[in-house]
């Protein structure tokens, strides 16, 4: 890995939207893959917290998140949603270069694809992954969990957040500038 003093000057680089030499890209990939590898699936996450839905790679959308809710390390936040993944100015080449991938299938896709749908039970998701599931799955999934809420994202919501089934759920979306269009205000 890069030297404190070598990752401090390739953060400030990336921050100015400077590119980076390929080689310590490369690098970077590999201690963040280390990093992750040893990481457990579920993490605890002290508060105060800054929570964070979708920004899709936007990263200008980032800069701003950060500009508003504080830089790291001193604000911790809390990314729910897709960090990568279209735009042009997308951080997904960093995280495919890490090989991270999600499944099409299976418990894992199910969690990440499924949205919360008027309905009772659970229902087919016109994603084409996951499931729709209504207020009774919610109500259920809390109570035998003992949570009042679940907090997601994956989901665009116009207002950047919207609460489902009397604030049992809560949808975040935090990429105003998605796909290029204003979403919210």
């Amino acid at each position: 890995m890069a030297e404190s003093s070598d990752l401090d000057r390739q953060i400030e680089q990336l921050k100015k939207c400077e590119i980076i030499k390929e080689a310590e890209v490369k690098a970077l990939c590999a201690k963040a893959r280390e990093i992750l590898i040893e990481e457990s699936n579920v993490q605890r996450v002290d508060s105060p917290v800054t929570v964070c839905g979708d920004i899709h790679g936007q990263f200008y959308d980032l800069k701003e998140l950060f500009k508003v809710g504080g830089d790291v390390p001193e604000t911790n936040y809390l990314f729910m949603g897709d960090f990568v993944d279209r735009g042009f100015y997308s951080v997904e080449t960093f995280l495919l270069l890490l090989a991270l991938k999600v499944p099409h299938d299976g418990p894992m896709c199910d969690l990440l694809w499924s949205d919360p749908e008027d309905t009772q039970g659970w229902g087919v998701s016109p994603r084409g992954a996951g499931y729709l599931f209504g207020s009774d799955v919610v109500a259920q999934f809390n109570s035998a969990n003992d949570i009042d809420m679940i907090c997601r994202a994956h989901q665009l919501v116009m207002e950047g957040y919207k609460w489902h089934f009397n604030e049992t759920v809560l949808t975040v979306w935090s990429a105003p500038n998605y796909c290029y269009r204003h979403v919210y205000v």
